[in-house]
């Protein structure tokens, strides 16, 4: 007998496949529903999606989509035995804490050796778009407005000192060239910024919000900008300064060059801000005399202005220096 026609066994046909087991996230700083074309796939082509949060903010457009999303926890066991036998697909929708147990459980499963495991896939439906994290702020300043006992009665008076203080700080790091610090004091700032625009929300006459605040700087920039977002050309930064001055003047329509102009600031930016404002417009102004150091101060800063040198600055980083005198006088160092 032929050895080769005796031959009867089979020849083994390829593994079925084990399944798959996709594990969807989303970001809950992009608005629900919006997710990209491969999750949407996924998500049709699954046989079972499953979520373990009730309340998660996908689940009402998941169903309007047409997609039955089972409320439930499986274990890593119970997904691994359903995906692996019929090679199925199965999608969890991962909440905003992650599935720390479910995904310790698929680790420990796959780790012993001994378990058939379905491909495992990390699927992100979503991603956090840049300033994204501004988000989590607003949110974040919402619930302090509404339960901190003391940032609940704070009006826009009571907070001015601390913009002024967060201000001088972010000055500090920037001059100190401390990269940490300028990171956190641009926080500090930008908190003032959001804190100011949540009371103006709750403004019973004249509300506005921090999305009003910001289509005005928009708005702002757009208009102060023809040679990007317009037909003027600027060659130089010498054109985009003409620029800026003649429509910052078209805005305000000021009737003096001073107008606008704080005078609570220190008096060395005050007078810088004088002194760049009328050069700027070919202005000739007689220095005012008098006795006394501040006129001498005055002319100074105006000196200085002239020679583009910032004279807040520069007398900050001379007392810096003389701190530093004391410093080592006090040391028995000087």
């Amino acid at each position: 007998m032929n050895a080769d026609a005796a031959d009867t066994t089979p020849t083994p046909g390829p593994a079925p496949a084990p399944g798959r087991l996709v594990l969807l996230t989303t970001s809950h700083r992009v608005a629900p529903g919006l997710l990209s074309w491969l999750a949407w796939q996924t998500l049709r082509a699954a046989d079972r999606v499953l979520c373990a949060d009730a309340d998660h903010p996908q689940l009402p457009y998941f169903r309007e989509a047409g997609i039955d999303v089972e409320i439930a926890a499986p274990t890593a066991r119970e997904l691994v035995d359903y995906c692996v036998p019929g090679a199925r697909t199965a999608v969890v929708i991962t909440s905003a804490d992650g599935e720390s147990a479910l995904t310790d459980g698929l680790a420990r499963l796959a780790g012993s050796g001994r378990e058939t495991m379905p491909d495992l896939e990390l699927l992100p439906g979503s991603y956090d778009l840049p300033g994204a994290r501004l988000l989590d702020l607003l949110q974040v300043m919402d619930r302090i407005r509404a339960e901190c006992p003391w940032s609940s009665t704070r009006t826009h008076r009571d907070l001015a000192k601390y913009g002024l203080e967060e201000a001088y700080e972010l000055v500090e790091a920037i001059e100190e060239g401390d990269r940490e610090a300028l990171r956190e004091e641009l926080g500090d700032v930008l908190l003032q910024v959001v804190f100011h625009a949540r009371i103006a929300q709750d403004d019973p006459d004249e509300p506005f919000s921090i999305d009003d605040v910001a289509g005005t700087i928009v708005e702002k920039l757009l208009h102060r900008h023809p040679h990007i977002f317009g037909d003027e050309p600027a060659e130089t930064p010498e054109d985009v300064k003409a620029h800026w001055r003649r429509t910052k003047a078209e805005e305000k329509q000021r009737t003096s060059l001073t107008e606008g102009i704080p005078l609570a600031q220190p008096g060395l930016a005050l007078t810088a801000k004088l002194a760049s404002r009328a050069r700027t417009a070919g202005l000739t102004v007689p220095l005012p005399t008098g006795p006394g150091i501040g006129y001498e101060l005055l002319s100074l800063a105006i000196r200085a202005e002239s020679e583009g040198v910032d004279p807040e600055s520069a007398l900050r980083a001379a007392a810096r220096a003389y701190r530093d005198a004391i410093l080592a006088a006090e040391a028995g160092t000087a």
